[in-house]
């Protein structure tokens, strides 16, 4: 992360969500890989600068059969300074 990346946020503020962009697709990619039976993809995505950096990505869901229907979840990940992206929670959003 630099200096022009976090110039735009209020720490522990959350962003309005945007678009998904390369470097957050890379933490997305990072903290969801093992996960299996179900297939998140990323749509948007909303920040919060704290010691590290949440995320909340707003994602399609599909769960990994033939004909399953799709969904909607809200996958938080937490990126600390130093280490490895990690999913903190899954929610399902029922329409």
């Amino acid at each position: 992360m630099t200096t022009e990346n976090t110039q735009s946020f209020i720490v522990g503020g959350w962003s309005e969500f945007k678009c998904v962009d390369k470097p957050s697709l890379a933490v997305f990619d990072e903290a969801i890989s093992g996960y299996a039976g179900v297939h998140y993809t990323p749509v948007a995505v909303s920040q919060q600068l704290v010691a590290g950096m949440n995320y909340r990505f707003f994602c399609n869901s599909k769960v990994v059969y033939p004909d399953s229907l799709n969904g909607a979840a809200i996958v938080s990940v937490y990126k600390p300074l130093e280490g490895k992206a990690y999913v903190t929670s899954i929610m399902p959003i029922h329409l």
